[in-house]
């Protein structure tokens, strides 16, 4: 008695699979973005396009509202910073008599660690000058601001004390005094938020 092979049972046919085509169902996108959190209005009525930028935040739109003559003043700044950084670093005796209108050589130590400070602070000017970062902007306006504040009044004690104003030293002043008040313009108006319309 030989077996005989069993029948193979016949696949059942499958009902064709429907694909949903989520870029065309609005209403599949809708949710779908209520859930990630993206496409609401920020406090600055700006929409995120993405959960990264709604976290990290868009500093790009700061980039079209810098104020007239920002960088130009970053420029200027880190230029004399690192000038004057230079000068005392290489020629603290000269740079002593031209302000203090003096020939005491006992300060060229004291004279090159300002340089050396100076040189450190010209570097974050520098590094300030290529970026979009709000944040980093007014806090290198505001140290601006801050250094030469105390340089103003660190330098006007020894005059009240001599008495003898020399020319070197009105220039120094004269030139703080501007420093502190287009650096205090700008730290204000890099940190204004823009009119809604």
């Amino acid at each position: 008695m030989s077996a005989q092979p069993q029948p193979q049972p016949q696949p059942q046919p499958q009902a064709p699979l429907m694909k949903k085509h989520s870029q065309t169902d609005l209403v599949s996108r809708l949710k779908t973005r209520k859930i990630l959190g993206v496409g609401g209005e920020d406090d600055d009525g700006e929409i995120h396009r993405s959960k990264i930028s709604q976290v990290l935040g868009n500093e790009m739109k700061f980039t079209l509202r810098e104020p007239l003559g920002l960088r130009l003043w970053q420029l200027v700044s880190a230029v004399m910073f690192t000038v004057v950084a230079v000068m005392a670093l290489l020629f603290p005796e000269q740079l002593y008599n031209i302000v203090f209108d003096d020939d005491t050589a006992n300060s060229r130590t004291s004279v090159r660690l300002y340089g050396g400070a100076l040189l450190s602070i010209s570097l974050i000017m520098w590094n300030a000058l290529y970026t979009a970062e709000k944040i980093i902007i007014r806090w290198t306006l505001l140290m601006e601001a801050a250094y030469c504040a105390v340089q103003f009044l660190v330098s006007t004690l020894p005059l009240f004390e001599t008495g003898v104003l020399s020319q070197g030293a009105t220039m120094l002043l004269s030139s703080r005094g501007l420093f502190i008040l287009v650096s205090l313009h700008f730290y204000y108006q890099v940190g204004r938020k823009p009119k809604k319309a």
